[in-house]
């Protein structure tokens, strides 16, 4: 089976999988994090145990149990600690983005009736005003940073020892707490491209049961490490480099900054990522500098070539052919695991070639998350997202003359519903499927591609359908467009295009030639086009297109941007 190459390490809820985990690999390293004076330390998978059980212990001393607790932070040790010892202790985690607006944060709290916040400092001023606010259910708030208690914030640091005090003493609150794996247990908030974010509700059994089918497609080292950079509270982020990577042994680290991330690669010998297309285009066209900057562009592109040629033998060389390159990435990198959006196939097929694989993977967060999956044996540039993982029924309905239509899920990885909203829960699952809203197709290989969104369509008025996303990945493959947009106006194609004004100044290009050079660029996409789908019209900006802060485009926003422009014109 394609979709099932290894043996399936399975676990039904957290704390099983926490002791599946903690037996296997014991005094091993889990984590390697730094301290305040900038010091790498390690933790162990058994401290990690303990310490969890040691907050949960806490929690439950505080009367908090089968409450909701929300989890607001960057990716960090705390985070991953408390997510674990809220959903262990019979409460409800429910984590927010950190990179959110304090307004935004406000109503999430309010809404979702939270009984506590766990939070670093970076959030001190939204925690305080909203405890002299007098609107939430808020009785805890808990500081990941704070040294001891303050102010009516609790020190998390002071917490954890009292945990630890509790076990000390015998107290078996934590080990009597039974898990019911089919109950509520993660309250998710998805990222919200339409200005209206929706909860989804999880249980540990939808998360574990997708955890356990992913174990089955991805091999891993024994001293395999991963950089976590992405916003946890992302279940892309939070399943496939936290829960996955965890389960199966890696060690897991934490990038200082966006903007670090290259050091911490060979700080910390990373070998996995786990990642946004975003990422991959940052990557690529430093690769693609360097290689230029010394001379060596044409001899690197026929070598990767020659390494592909090679394999197609069964002999792989990549690493010794590419290591100066693969030494700048930290020499140990060579697996990315992406997704949340399209990447440039030449982009991809590049990584390939010089010995990262590529693993791309499609879901959404009503699906625990993951759908479908590349493996590290079955992946390629093709632009799929693998087989539909073994455990879960995927088809497409109505599809049209191209096969195309909504890619429909059914598996124990689905929802339990939206929170407080059950009409769009009946709306969204009928008769146990999940009615996804992404348009895609199977080829005759049974790979699932996805085509677009379905609310992002545009149907002109002869009836004709385009996909944006389609156009979009066109477009974007051009050394000049740096992010595109596509859309409708009086029955025209439209787009919306991104443009790096340092790369600009680099070609001594002003924006006339520049747009001379796309519109040259759009006349040859269009000639492999069918006329209805013609880009007929294009503007040209500097400013990033509006996204979310797992950079999915928000397109009602970047309309009403555009409109806004054209009135004013």
């Amino acid at each position: 089976m394609k979709n099932k190459i290894y043996s399936e390490k399975t676990a039904n809820d957290f704390r099983q999988l926490i002791d599946i985990t903690t037996k296997e690999f014991g005094d091993k390293i889990a984590f390697t994090i730094k301290d305040s004076n900038k010091k790498l330390y390690d933790i162990s998978f058994n401290d990690f145990k303990y310490d969890i059980k040691s907050i949960g212990t806490a929690l439950l001393n505080m009367g908090l149990i089968d409450k909701k607790i929300a989890l607001i932070s960057s990716p960090r040790y705390e985070w991953c600690t408390s997510y674990f010892a809220i959903s262990t202790s019979n409460n409800i985690v429910v984590p927010l983005d950190h990179l959110s607006p304090d307004v935004e944060l406000s109503t999430l709290i309010v809404n979702s009736k939270v009984d506590a916040v766990i939070f670093d400092s970076k959030h001190l001023k939204l925690i305080k005003d909203l405890l002299n606010s007098n609107n939430t259910n808020l009785k805890y708030c808990i500081c990941m940073d704070f040294p001891s208690d303050e102010d009516n914030i609790l020190s998390y640091c002071r917490l954890l020892n009292k945990g630890k005090s509790f076990l000390d003493s015998n107290d078996t609150k934590y080990d009597s707490i039974k898990i019911d794996k089919d109950k509520l247990s993660v309250l998710l908030y998805t990222s919200g491209t339409t200005g209206n974010p929706k909860a989804v509700m999880l249980s540990q059994y939808n998360i574990c049961s997708n955890v356990s089918a992913m174990t089955t497609l991805i091999k891993y080292e024994p001293n395999d490490s991963i950089l976590v950079f992405l916003p946890l509270h992302h279940t892309l982020a939070c399943t496939a480099s936290f829960l996955f990577c965890y389960y199966v042994g890696f060690r897991i680290c934490f990038a200082d900054s966006i903007k670090d991330i290259g050091k911490n690669l060979i700080e910390y010998k990373i070998s996995g990522l786990v990642c946004v297309p975003a990422l991959i285009d940052i990557m690529y066209k430093q690769i693609i500098k360097g290689v230029k900057k010394k001379k060596k562009y044409t001899l690197f592109m026929i070598m990767c070539k020659v390494s592909n040629f090679l394999r197609f033998f069964g002999i792989d060389l990549r690493r010794k052919f590419f290591k100066e390159v693969l030494d700048n990435l930290g020499g140990n990198l060579r697996t990315i695991i992406y997704g949340s959006a399209s990447s440039d196939k030449k982009k991809i097929k590049l990584f390939n070639s010089i010995g990262i694989d590529m693993i791309q993977g499609y879901g959404l967060t009503e699906t625990s998350p993951v759908i479908s999956c590349e493996s590290d044996k079955y992946h390629d540039a093709s632009g799929c997202c693998g087989y539909p993982l073994h455990n879960l029924q995927v088809k497409i309905n109505n599809p049209d003359s191209n096969g195309d239509g909504e890619i429909l899920v059914k598996g124990p990885n689905i929802m339990l519903g939206y929170y407080n909203n059950e009409d769009l829960t009946k709306k969204s699952i009928i008769d146990g499927w999940f009615y996804t809203g992404d348009i895609g197709h199977f080829d005759k290989k049974g790979r699932l591609f996805i085509t677009g969104r379905k609310k992002d369509v545009i149907v002109l008025s002869n009836g004709k359908k385009v996909f944006p996303q389609e156009l979009e990945d066109l477009l974007n493959k051009s050394d000049y467009i740096l992010e595109s947009m596509v859309y409708e106006e009086n029955e025209k194609i439209c787009a919306e295009i991104v443009y790096s004004k340092e790369y600009i100044s680099s070609l001594n290009m002003d924006e006339n030639l520049l747009h001379d050079k796309i519109t040259n660029e759009i006349s040859m996409i269009n000639k492999n086009l069918p006329i209805y789908k013609y880009i007929r019209k294009f503007t040209l900006t500097n400013e990033p297109l509006i996204k979310t802060t797992t950079q999915k485009i928000k397109r009602s926003e970047e309309l009403k941007k555009i409109n806004l422009r054209n009135s004013n014109n």
